[in-house]
C-alpha cells in the first residue's frame, strides 16, 4: 500500500467529513472508494467504446433476419 498527500478545497473536505461520518467510514476509506469508482467508470467507457468499434449492423440485420417470426415469451412483452 502507498502514501499519497492529497490537497482538497475545505469546502470540498467538510463535506466528505460530513458523507464519511453518515456512512460509517473513514475518509481514507471514502477517498479509496470514490478513486475506484472513478477508475471504474472511465474503464467502462473504454470497454463500451471498443465493444462498439467492433459492432457490425450488417451481421444484426442478418442475425435478426434469421430469428424466428413468434410473439414474445410470457413477460418478455415490450409496453
Amino acid at each position: 500500500m502507498s502514501n499519497y498527500a492529497l490537497r482538497v478545497p475545505e469546502s470540498l473536505l467538510a463535506y466528505v467529513r460530513q458523507v464519511a461520518e453518515e456512512e460509517h467510514v473513514s475518509m481514507n476509506q471514502f477517498f479509496v472508494t470514490a478513486i475506484a469508482e472513478k477508475v471504474s467508470a472511465l474503464k467502462t467507457e473504454v470497454y463500451f467504446r471498443e465493444r462498439q468499434a467492433r459492432g457490425d449492423i450488417a451481421a444484426l440485420d442478418d442475425w435478426l433476419a434469421a430469428s424466428p417470426d413468434k410473439p414474445p415469451l410470457k413477460g418478455d412483452e415490450v409496453g
